[in-house]
């Protein structure tokens, strides 16, 4: 006789939406089946992942996914009709969402009193998009933005390295141009420098995760050519590389940013969830680079 397998008290509300698809999901059921199927259910007592604004009994219109709430993507999931919105950032302009700072601030003002006037919902999935399983949801959508899933090396326990075929810096610059909406790239090394051996440290883990050496020691002990990075700090990983190549040595880096190094497991996020959501509006919207170029 085969083991019976008994459902949890979260699979249990799961299954009774999934088999009575009239009633309607709430912000609270979509996080729920979303860690669910994500992670196996929450992972962390202390996280950012927490709704920044609005309510967990909302139902729910439809679903835009995005790197940041920024106004911009607020006034679209408006258009839209749409009054979820699962962000990877914060929403509040630090990095745990607190509000005690600026109760008094013109834009938070401003800015809350139009998420409120309009009914929308924000929260925050980044601990458990990075951490919260085997996969880092982030990478997933940044490989299948490339096509370099094929190209991942098992040398860290991250997905940092590829080894990708022979190309250039110049020719690296311009991929990332076309596949992720860049219209201009930092480099450090020549535009000709032959590239294989690459890593890739998204968003903040450019800057080490608290250790400040973490990126110089990973591109050494790997045998790197390049480093894809996401933000970075000038006097690290940028200075490390600038030494190498001005000393000779075959080593280069191309800067995303960190915004752009991670927009894209957002836009992956929208299509995963639109498989487990069939009969919810889900769309990606694109936070965009915050910068423009003079």
């Amino acid at each position: 006789m085969l083991p019976i397998s008994i459902p949890t008290k979260m699979e249990e509300e799961i299954l009774e939406h999934v088999y009575a698809p009239k009633t309607a999901w709430t912000v609270q059921t979509v996080i729920d089946k979303v860690l669910h199927d994500m992670c196996g259910g929450p992972k962390f007592e202390q996280t950012c992942d927490i709704i920044s604004v609005g309510s967990p009994d909302q139902p729910v219109t439809g679903v835009v996914t995005t790197f940041m709430a920024t106004f911009d993507v607020i006034q679209e999931a408006v258009r839209q009709g749409k009054n979820f919105i699962i962000t990877h950032e914060p929403t509040w302009f630090t990095g745990t969402d607190k509000t005690d700072w600026c109760q008094n601030d013109s834009v938070y003002l401003a800015k809350r009193k139009y998420l409120e006037d309009h009914g929308i919902t924000v929260w925050r999935l980044h601990d458990h998009m990075h951490m919260g399983c085997e996969v880092d949801y982030i990478y997933e959508g940044l490989l299948q933005e490339l096509d370099w899933k094929q190209y991942l090396q098992p040398d860290e326990k991250f997905p940092w390295i590829y080894e990708i075929p022979e190309t250039t810096i110049g020719a690296l610059a311009d991929l990332c141009k076309e596949k992720l909406g860049m219209d201009t790239v930092q480099i450090i090394g020549s535009p000709d420098m032959k590239v294989k051996r690459v890593g890739i440290l998204v968003g903040g883990g450019s800057l080490g995760f608290g250790v400040e050496e973490m990126p110089m020691q990973v591109m050494e002990r790997n045998r790197l050519d390049l480093m894809m990075a996401g933000d970075i700090t000038e006097w690290t990983i940028c200075a490390y590389i600038n030494d190498a190549y001005q000393m000779g040595m075959n080593r280069g880096m191309l800067t995303l940013g960190h915004e752009r190094s991670e927009e894209a497991g957002m836009k992956y996020l929208a299509s995963w969830m639109q498989e487990r959501f069939p009969d919810l509006p889900i769309s990606f919207v694109d936070a965009k680079e915050p910068f423009k170029y003079l």
